[in-house]
């Protein structure tokens, strides 16, 4: 089965990814890989603190494709140029840029936005809303125009949710039923899923199909039962897989994941299917 890992970052692309060992964030790393349930060694993402070594990871894992996520906040800037640098000439790799309005400027993002997918080749944006200074939701005026610009373009929009925004307040999704309604040609990825607020998630999800949700690491931990049973059923299209590395193990996930009880007709999907139709492969 072909397989698309919507999340998966090498460790050398920053600390953050236990990219430097002996520090406090490689020690986090390895902390969240025991939290989310990995089994085996919990610094077994130090096979990929080369791009050699994540190339082999990736490639040993079975994935058609490891998509690459960029990041523009306060506290952490992945730039896009390392992204395309890391992606390019790599079949199995595509990158996601990112931007940040309140810190480049609505002008200078959306510029920005046109440079990493025209220049750079890179297949979608992420915003971060929850993690600027002050924090925002994303339905926040100030989003609104790169929304509109990305919906032109044929761009897919990826935001980060979950338990690790800093206030747990920025991390409800009921706050983006607005974008979709206003946006219905944008499709927007949702990493993490909101999780722990699965059903509500679920439910912005029912009622907006362009809403997308990709739980990665937290589909293993409880209350994610509900995103398998949505996907049994009306969500179908809308969940995809995504593994987390360097926080999970790729192997692992896809193995897991295939033991949650997903139907067949819907595990080509979950796996590769939804996500090779966003990105036009």
């Amino acid at each position: 089965m072909k397989v698309i890992d919507m999340r998966c970052r090498p460790a050398f692309l920053h600390p953050f990814f236990g990219g430097a060992p002996g520090t406090p964030e490689h020690a986090t790393a390895r902390w969240l890989n025991r939290r989310v349930g990995t089994r085996g060694p919990d610094d077994h993402f130090e096979r990929s603190l080369s791009q050699e070594g994540f190339l082999a990871e990736v490639r040993e894992a079975g994935l058609t494709k490891a998509v690459v996520v960029g990041r523009h906040t306060p506290s952490q800037h992945l730039p896009n140029d390392k992204i395309q640098q890391i992606v390019h000439g790599h079949a199995e790799l595509l990158g996601i840029g990112a931007v940040d309005p309140a810190l480049q400027g609505v002008e200078t993002a959306l510029a920005e936005i046109d440079r990493a997918i025209d220049q750079l080749g890179l297949a979608g944006i992420d915003l971060e809303p929850g993690f600027g200074e002050p924090p925002r939701h994303p339905d926040d005026p100030l989003y609104w125009p790169i929304y509109e610009h990305l919906q032109s373009k044929g761009v897919p929009l990826f935001l980060m949710s979950g338990p690790t925004t800093p206030d747990p307040a920025y991390n409800d999704p009921g706050r983006l039923a607005a974008v979709a309604r206003a946006f219905p040609q944008l499709p927007i990825i949702a990493y993490h899923g909101y999780w722990p607020n699965v059903q509500q998630a679920l439910g912005v999800a029912f009622r907006y199909e362009n809403i997308h949700l990709v739980p990665d690491m937290y589909l293993f931990l409880p209350g994610s039962e509900a995103y398998v049973q949505a996907a049994n059923g009306f969500l179908a299209e809308q969940l995809l897989f995504g593994s987390s590395y360097t926080f999970r193990p790729i192997r692992q996930s896809i193995e897991d994941a295939r033991r949650l009880g997903f139907r067949d007709e819907v595990l080509e999907k979950f796996f590769y299917g939804n996500a090779a139709r966003l990105f036009g492969l």
